[in-house]
């Protein structure tokens, strides 16, 4: 696309935007898809969709700081204290000042939260699985490429 067209000086390439061909709106698709059935497995096990994410950080980096989950979620810090409280409550994680610098928090997992990723994480794998059906493993490791490619070239322009 011409730098015309993206500033909408070509308004008839720009005028029609499917939802089909916006990869925006394909990934937001895609994505609430993989939401509700992570939700929907995640529960019995007393888990939240929100408690998930936090979790999945957790479980590769525990002990971070609270801003630094916070970052790694894509959350606001506000919002990462409330999930953080009721995860607490939940008996999943606990937080404590950090030794080298008392003004972080860190944020570490419970034995609780620990023995849920060798039961949550298969759940997680089984939803990859259902919606790599049809998909061989060539266009799976396209697609990986692709939208990792894509990620960077839109981090490029959030600084």
């Amino acid at each position: 696309m011409t730098k015309k067209a993206m500033k909408g000086g070509d308004a008839a390439k720009t005028a029609d935007f499917a939802p089909q061909e916006s990869a925006g709106y394909l990934v937001r698709d895609a994505h609430r898809a993989f939401q509700r059935l992570i939700e929907k497995r995640i529960a019995p096990f007393g888990v939240t969709r929100g408690q998930w994410y936090f979790l999945r950080v957790l479980w590769t980096k525990d002990g971070i700081s609270q801003r630094e989950l916070s970052e790694s979620v894509g959350m606001m810090e506000p919002t990462t204290v409330i999930a953080l409280q009721s995860m607490e409550k939940a008996g999943l994680v606990r937080r404590e000042r950090s030794a080298e610098d008392k003004r972080k928090a860190q944020v570490w997992l419970t034995p609780k939260a620990k023995k849920l990723k060798a039961r949550l994480l298969p759940v997680a794998r089984h939803i990859t699985m259902q919606a790599r059906e049809d998909v061989t493993q060539a266009e799976f490791e396209l697609f990986r490429d692709v939208i990792l490619r894509m990620t960077r070239n839109l981090d490029k322009y959030r600084r």
